[in-house]
């Protein structure tokens, strides 16, 4: 049981560092280099506020999808808690199914519509992607 909660844990963390990411940077996410104030966006897009507990929620959805063995789905709008439905759906392969070159260079605009598309995709798929996802049943 701690071993499970260890993972969610983790699975939690990678998703907020992922979602914190797509808020605030333009350039950098690996911080490869320290963080210059040219990496961070000028106009965020989403909101810290409500992203990690979408995030904490999906993680926790999915481990009982797939202790229980569950038809269910977990439906978010794309607002300012986009940037957590991208996360989890990159973290559980669902992403990379329907983009598999990633992220492209594209406008804000351009990349919000695909990844609004992404996340709904993501969330269809729900159950499906529980039962193959690392989230310890």
């Amino acid at each position: 049981m701690a071993a499970d909660l260890q993972r969610i844990d983790a699975y939690w963390r990678a998703a907020n560092y992922l979602s914190a990411g797509q808020i605030y940077l333009l350039d950098n996410p690996l911080l490869a280099e320290p963080l210059k104030l040219e990496h961070v966006k000028p106009r965020l897009l989403g909101h810290w506020g409500t992203t990690p507990g979408l995030n904490l929620v999906y993680a926790h959805a999915n481990r009982v999808i797939k202790e229980r063995d569950l038809d269910a789905i977990y439906i978010l709008g794309p607002g300012h808690g986009g940037p957590a439905a991208v996360a989890n759906a990159y973290l559980e392969g669902t992403y990379t199914e329907f983009y598999p070159a990633g992220f492209q260079a594209t406008s804000p605009r351009r990349h919000r519509a695909r990844s609004t598309k992404a996340a709904s995709s993501a969330t269809r798929s729900s159950t499906r992607t529980a039962r193959r996802s690392t989230i310890p049943a």
